[in-house]
């Protein structure tokens, strides 16, 4: 199983995981071009992270 993939039965809830990723990498786009900090937490801490550059989330391989 790779980390995309969610270790819930439910049919419904396999598309889950790609689905975070893709609503991630479209608030840091927003973000980014709206010149707003994104609110995350980090490490239990709310932070405001300013997105000066798209980093690239690369997924890992399927298995």
């Amino acid at each position: 199983m790779n980390e995309l993939e969610s270790k819930l039965e439910d049919k419904d809830m396999q598309g889950a995981p790609r689905a975070l990723l893709r609503a991630a990498r479209r608030a840091r786009e927003i973000a980014r071009a709206t010149n707003t900090p994104l609110v995350i937490v980090r490490d239990g801490v709310l932070v405001k992270e300013w997105v000066t550059d798209l980093e690239p989330v690369e997924e890992p391989d399927s298995d």
